[in-house]
């Protein structure tokens, strides 16, 4: 049985009162709370164990080092890889950016990056600057007009058509809650031997993405979407694909030996890790995944399922209400609009009840262009939130909303 109420207790910032009113956190898709282990591994750390990583020989720098380490192959066993195969980042949008850098010797003018309509700009940008470096060019695999979502038919077209040198496409969408069928397209990809990037920054949590099952050449996620520390993510390589990527930043324990005539990098991972990291962030993400392992995962499916459904139920009832993109395969985030009426006033409102949402293009205006809108209202859902909470948002929103008529 899924202890909801346990749960909660271990989240204290959702025992909190905003505006008078209990904190309904409707917004885990800009960044999930954190347990009480996560926070407290932060200050155990700076209180016990504080020291650099992979440089002293002191007990504290042992202590700290074998804990970044043991995070690190924490990782690596939650996601099915092998623990040379993990990078530490600052966050997904590092991640991508160091691919971005680093697939740049494989392209030729002409050559085809292929992304996807549902992208967020973290998952274009770096992949437009590429193209403007190196002559390739950058295709997009539309969203569907009717399912608002992208086709596995109309993606197999574009990649026979384009013969792409690199596909990057997000496992989820930030905007929509969109699962992308992406197993499929990487094994239709591999026919061109397309180098396949996914974006797993929303899908972390929820999915759980195993790695041997995906079968891509790189996957990226943020740590604080997955009950982590704000300032660290990480990027999976297959090993012989990320070793082969040449250094992003250099500096401190990337190298393996340094003369004024020619420096010698590390091997993968350490050659990606410049400078001091993020060692209790990274540890604190190991305290995150121990929880996450904590729970039953077919038991955190079903009730986020069961929170989706009966929160899409409860808007569908309300007149003047449209929902956006795939409501079937979908992670827990529902983005809406209510008749002409602009998102940020209605959540402007939702906030005097406490209640926190995410408003505008969610960093996807190229998304919001293909639905001819500026923006939305977005909930995004966590194992974490109650049926409770969405009745009392439902309550409230009809409220903001009558105010708006």
């Amino acid at each position: 049985m899924f202890d909801i109420d346990n749960i909660r207790n271990e989240f204290p910032i959702l025992k909190q009162i905003v505006n008078e009113k209990p904190l309904i956190y409707f917004d885990s898709g800009a960044t999930s709370q954190k347990p009480q282990v996560v926070i407290d591994s932060l200050k155990h750390f700076y209180t016990n164990s504080n020291s650099n990583v992979h440089r002293g020989i002191h007990t504290l720098g042992d202590r700290a080092t074998i804990a970044y380490e043991n995070s690190r192959n924490k990782l690596a066993n939650f996601i099915n890889a092998q623990a040379k195969e993990i990078v530490w980042t600052k966050g997904a949008t590092e991640s991508l950016n160091l691919l971005a850098h680093g697939l740049s010797n494989i392209l030729k003018p002409g050559d085809v990056i292929l992304i996807s309509a549902l992208e967020h700009h973290a998952n274009i940008v770096p992949w437009q600057q590429l193209c403007a470096n190196t002559g390739a060019i950058l295709k997009v695999i539309p969203l569907d007009e009717s399912s608002q979502a992208i086709e596995l038919n109309t993606a197999q077209q574009l990649i026979d058509l384009h013969k792409p040198k690199i596909l990057s496409i997000s496992h989820a969408s930030n905007a929509l809650g969109n699962i992308q069928p992406i197993t499929d397209i990487i094994k239709y990809s591999k026919k061109y031997k397309t180098v396949t990037v996914i974006d797993g920054a929303q899908a972390f949590m929820h999915l759980r993405p195993d790695m041997i099952t995906l079968d891509c050449d790189f996957y990226v996620f943020s740590a604080h979407k997955a009950l982590g520390p704000t300032g660290l993510g990480g990027l999976y390589g297959k090993y012989e694909q990320l070793n082969a990527l040449p250094v992003y930043q250099t500096g401190g324990e990337m190298i393996k030996s340094v003369s004024f005539e020619e420096t010698v990098f590390a091997q993968a991972p350490g050659k990606f890790e410049a400078g001091t990291p993020n060692i209790s962030g990274v540890i604190a993400f190991g305290c995150a995944i121990d929880y996450m392992n904590k729970i039953d995962f077919n038991e955190q499916k079903t009730y986020e399922n069961e929170l989706f459904v009966y929160l899409q139920q409860q808007l569908e009832n309300i007149s003047g209400i449209e929902l956006y993109g795939d409501l079937v395969q979908n992670i827990g985030t529902i983005s809406f609009n209510y008749k002409n009426e602009h998102p940020f006033d209605i959540a402007t409102l939702l906030d005097q009840y406490g209640i926190a949402v995410r408003v505008g293009s969610h960093c996807t205006q190229p998304l919001m262009k293909s639905l001819n809108i500026d923006g939305t209202v977005r909930i995004s859902l966590a194992f974490y939130n109650t049926k409770n909470e969405i009745q009392q948002f439902i309550t409230h929103l009809k409220q903001c909303l009558s105010l708006l008529d």
